[in-house]
């Protein structure tokens, strides 16, 4: 088994592969990577299960994706199974509640759309609470995210809240934008990340003319950071060895660079599941 890739660590790659919008209408077309995120789901280790909805969280923001994936074998199934499963962390839940309601209204009309958003939401109450009605998405702007160590500091700050979702950095602009649920304030961000002590963190905004604006984080004793238990341990997103500081926002990995990965996936699933 030496040199041979480790379910989590394909995982992890179609995940930081699927980050990127440039790769995602590939990895649907690929024979087998939709297959296998699907498969990655039931997996008994939650950390591929949470990788594994991350990255077909990703796949689908492509709107073009929707119907292929809500049509593939398995998908719709396994999401519900991931929802209802008694084990399943909340924040597991919750994003495969978020992915089920985007391809469940893939090919609806908006009369037929308000209705599945509605009882999607009525199963995410159902599983995580009454005050879990959606998550939302806060940006944040951190001085201080200048290299991956500040960068591993932010991520373990991060993973310490409850109710963080999922996050992922743009280092050349020293930006976060993190997933949260819709119950937990963005001051118990900047509370937790400027507890590290080297960096401070502002959210940013934009006006009904589209400028932007920093807006500073209170800090104070009625800010309640309630630290996570139920997540697994954090899945490591490593920094891509050749950084574009010329760009606006940095990329966790190219089709070009992914190719080998892609196949390397098709194989490794296909010498490891039965279907």
């Amino acid at each position: 088994m030496s040199g041979e890739p480790s379910a989590l660590a394909v995982v992890n790659q179609l995940r930081d592969l699927a980050a990127d919008p440039m790769n995602r209408r590939a990895i649907v077309e690929d024979q087998g990577c939709l297959p296998g995120l699907i498969l990655f789901m039931d997996h008994p280790n939650p950390q591929v299960v949470y990788s594994a909805l991350l990255a077909v969280r990703y796949l689908a923001e492509c709107r073009a994706n929707r119907e292929k994936m809500k049509g593939e074998l398995g998908m719709m199934l396994s999401l519900q199974n991931v929802m209802q499963k008694g084990t399943t962390p909340g924040e597991t839940k919750l994003l495969a509640s978020e992915i089920y309601e985007i391809l469940q209204n893939a090919s609806k009309s908006e009369a037929e759309e308000a209705e599945a958003a509605a009882s999607c939401r009525r199963k995410a109450q159902f599983f995580l609470g009454g005050t879990n009605k959606r998550a939302k998405t806060v940006v944040l702007q951190i001085d201080g995210l200048d290299d991956s160590a500040r960068r591993s500091l932010c991520e373990e700050a991060l993973l310490k809240i409850k109710g963080v979702i999922s996050f992922t950095f743009q280092m050349a602009v020293k930006r976060c934008v993190v997933r949260i649920r819709s119950d937990l304030k963005a001051e118990a961000l900047g509370t937790a990340i400027n507890s590290t002590k080297v960096m401070k963190a502002h959210q940013v905004v934009k006006k009904e003319d589209g400028a932007e604006v920093m807006l500073p984080l209170q800090e104070g004793s009625d800010v309640v950071v309630e630290e996570n238990t139920e997540l697994p341990d954090y899945l490591p997103e490593d920094e891509s060895p050749s950084q574009e500081p010329h760009k606006a926002m940095s990329r966790l990995g190219s089709m070009q660079d992914g190719a080998g990965w892609l196949n390397t996936a098709a194989n490794f699933l296909t010498r490891s599941f039965y279907w």
